[in-house]
């Protein structure tokens, strides 16, 4: 069976959207502020390697063939301790709709849904765990699999 990676296109496709993503978040009031303290200039190629390691991918965000990005402590730790921000949270899943219309992967209904369930899923438990300090956030932690049934146990 196809991957979630796969059907999106592999890196490419997944470039694609994270780029689209990067736009429209730029683009929104409240999500830019995520940004203001700035981000990394590579921010939409490790935005694209770690969503295609969590979505079927090769392991290009943490995996040892990759640029040594890091795992998913360093990812959670980057988005803790920040307090709730749910507000945030919807606009940046919306952002994201927006940007599956952008790239063209609205266009396959059983796509486009795993696709908002995965990043609707990453933005508001898997990053959101940690309100209080990057510091709760325990070593080891890998990067969660997603796959066309959900998060893969």
């Amino acid at each position: 069976m196809q991957t979630i990676f796969e059907a999106a296109g592999g890196m490419d496709g997944l470039r694609r959207l994270a780029s689209a993503w990067h736009r429209r978040a730029m683009e929104d009031e409240v999500v830019s502020h995520a940004f203001s303290h700035g981000f990394h200039p590579d921010h939409v190629e490790r935005l694209a390697a770690y969503w295609a390691e969590a979505l079927g991918g090769p392991s290009a965000y943490s995996g040892s063939d990759s640029a040594g990005y890091g795992d998913e402590t360093k990812v959670v730790r980057m988005h803790s301790g920040n307090g709730e921000h749910e507000e945030m949270d919807r606009r940046a899943i919306a952002c994201f709709d927006q940007a599956l219309a952008d790239t063209g992967l609205a266009a396959d209904p059983r796509l486009c849904q795993a696709l908002h369930d995965y990043f609707a899923w990453a933005t508001t438990v898997s990053m959101a765990r940690y309100p209080k300090s990057a510091d709760d956030v325990p070593a080891g932690l890998t990067i969660p699999r997603w796959s066309w049934d959900g998060l893969r146990g």
